[in-house]
């Protein structure tokens, strides 16, 4: 009776924290910062082993990058009381994606329907169903370290 695993997407801006510099990070890094109690909420209930999008933001780019896991469940972040919900997660990287999801692709994807990313649109931290995660990978041609295949990176960004 073990826990089933859940899927998450972080989002972040590129400029502030990109896919390179979590590779770059030795691929684990602290995911802090969350101040929409809605978005510290979901990373609260991330599990250890639970994977999630690594999404960039942002006006020039707006899509699926790659796949990090939980490998640190929520811990505060400021070494006082928890009462103001600063904390973290930790995360590692798992792999890039093969092809880069789109935001626009998604939403005109017929298979992707009432993920919480189009409704709300804002929150940096959401649960994703994993309906949706299978078909992000599949039109991401799945993410390096899937099992599938090696990966040579092809994508720009």
């Amino acid at each position: 009776m073990g826990k089933t695993k859940r899927y998450w997407l972080l989002k972040t801006e590129p400029s502030e924290w990109s896919w390179s510099d979590q590779e770059a990070n030795k691929g684990i890094s602290k995911w802090d910062g969350v101040k929409n109690k809605q978005a510290q909420k979901n990373l609260k209930s991330m599990a250890l082993s639970d994977l999630c999008f690594f999404y960039h933001s942002g006006a020039k780019s707006r899509c699926v990058v790659g796949v990090v896991e939980v490998t640190r469940e929520w811990y505060s972040d400021d070494g006082g009381d928890d009462k103001g919900g600063e904390g973290a997660v930790d995360v590692r990287a798992v792999g890039e994606m093969r092809k880069f999801v789109d935001l626009k692709e998604m939403k005109g994807d017929k298979g992707i329907k009432d993920f919480v990313l189009f409704r709300q649109p804002r929150l940096s931290v959401v649960p994703v169903e994993e309906g949706v995660w299978e078909r992000v990978c599949e039109l991401g041609n799945g993410f390096c370290g899937d099992g599938k295949e090696d990966c040579e990176s092809s994508n720009e960004s």
